[in-house]
């Protein structure tokens, strides 16, 4: 009986080592295999990190004119929305904020009067709308405070309509690739009091700046009566540039190529600022230039010098674009 119960014991001992052997074998099996599933999606979550525009699929949809975007029924931009033909924006690549360059729309986006500001509605109306177009997310989230710091000195629509790029902001951002609009770079934010918006239509940089030359200046005030013309001085100052001073000389040598060419000088600002120190600027200006062409040796008969300030806009001051057009120097033909 005795003998019985010892080898009962020793064969239970034995299934127990066998099964206790089979578990460690079993648990380092289900080890690995969760280091390797790690693994996995650790080598899946840089790779969808990971950012090339050759890597986004052309987008066949019809995405209309720039900015791209008509905002949801009930939503509008405030006013003073950003639009220009050539800037720089940031988006956030992999939480680093990337500047891009081309044709530029930002905005601040609200509720019309009469109606609530929803934040869940402005952005589904968003994701919607650029998921059916073919957008791709490529960026969902928050930067960092030490990227925000690294990067905002460089933004120069910082504070303005449409701004967003803060450390304590989501942002989304998606990308349409088209082969008849080019890239598209689209980001958005929302809280329950509004929105902004971000598109830029990327595009490589045109030089459109020329020289002015003696014979232009001859041709305009010959066929038009004038010419018009952008000479750079300090800011806020009469003092003409190492720039300036070269159109100047262009002027001098077709007043000296003419001899019985008489102007009058005319300076012109924007509307920013005041409007009285508006017109004794541009009036200095002038002056600054009609006494660089005497210098130049042109009789101080021939010219004349007066400032208008902002009284006589070439187009309306509604952009910083059409305000650059403002300020300027125009040469009128007198005889």
């Amino acid at each position: 009986m005795k003998k019985t119960a010892l080898i009962f014991a020793f064969s239970a001992f034995i299934v127990s080592c066998n099964q206790s052997t089979k578990q460690q074998e079993s648990t380092s099996d289900a080890q690995e295999n969760t280091i390797e599933t790690k693994d996995v999606k650790t080598e899946d979550t840089q790779a969808s990190t990971e950012f090339n525009i050759e890597n986004i699929p052309f987008s066949t949809a019809d995405i209309g004119d720039f900015p791209f975007i008509n905002l949801p029924k009930g939503l509008e931009a405030r006013k003073g929305a950003i639009q220009k033909n050539f800037d720089v924006c940031f988006f956030p690549i992999n939480g680093v904020m990337t500047p891009f360059e081309g044709k530029l729309y930002k905005a601040n986006v609200t509720a019309v009067q009469g109606e609530e500001y929803s934040q869940r509605y402005f952005e589904k109306s968003m994701e919607d709308y650029l998921l059916s177009v073919g957008a791709v997310k490529v960026f969902d989230g928050e930067i960092t405070k030490e990227e925000y710091e690294r990067y905002n000195k460089q933004d120069p629509n910082k504070g303005a309509s449409g701004d967003m790029g803060y450390w304590d902001q989501n942002m989304k951002f998606y990308v349409i690739r088209t082969k008849e609009k080019g890239n598209v770079y689209i980001q958005f934010t929302s809280n329950n009091a509004g929105g902004t918006l971000n598109v830029l239509q990327e595009e490589a940089f045109q030089q459109t700046i020329t020289k002015v030359t003696a014979d232009d200046i001859a041709k305009d005030l010959t066929e038009k009566g004038k010419s018009i013309l952008y000479i750079n001085f300090d800011v806020d100052k009469a003092n003409i540039t190492t720039e300036g001073k070269e159109v100047v000389t262009q002027i001098a040598e077709a007043l000296q190529n003419d001899k019985s060419l008489k102007i009058a000088i005319e300076g012109h600002t924007d509307n920013t600022g005041d409007a009285l120190h508006n017109k004794k600027l541009s009036d200095a200006r002038a002056n600054s230039v009609m006494n660089a062409l005497i210098t130049n040796g042109i009789d101080k008969s021939r010219v004349t010098a007066k400032g208008f300030g902002a009284e006589k806009p070439l187009v309306a001051n509604d952009s910083e674009e059409n305000k650059a057009r403002n300020r300027r120097v125009e040469l009128v033909k007198v005889n």
